[in-house]
């Protein structure tokens, strides 16, 4: 089975950058590759709804991003280390929140949760003002 792992959260200043990084594992028992899918981020605020941040189509590089962290998040993978990456730059508090990483076997780019096949356990950012 895919397992998930994200690192990279901390707490930060306003206007500071993080990059959060997500280690996907266990392709071996499964038909598809890590290029066959597509690599989400989400988030949940307290108090909030799980909310789609960017996903990135693996093989062909396409991105898709929330308005609300436009031109501030980049969001980029390295087939060859199965990773997916999002950096954060211009961090304002409302940026808090456990940050997921999901994988969806297809070529979809969606904030879907439901599509998604599988989700790390979270990592925490904070960004006090």
């Amino acid at each position: 089975e895919v397992q998930l792992v994200e690192s990279g959260g901390g707490l930060v200043q306003a206007g500071g950058s993080l990059r959060l990084s997500c280690a996907a594992s266990g392709f071996t028992f499964d038909d598809y590759d890590f290029d066959d899918y597509v690599m989400g981020w989400f988030r949940r605020a307290p108090g909030k709804e799980r909310e789609g941040v960017s996903s990135v189509n693996v093989r062909y590089n396409m991105t898709y991003y929330a308005d609300s962290v436009k031109g501030r998040f980049t969001i980029s993978s390295d087939n060859a280390k199965k990773t997916v990456s999002l950096q954060m730059n211009s961090l304002k508090p409302e940026d808090t929140a456990v940050y997921y990483c999901a994988a969806l076997r297809g070529a979809t780019l969606t904030f879907i949760e439901a599509l998604y096949d599988y989700w790390g356990q979270g990592t925490q950012v904070t960004v006090s003002s």
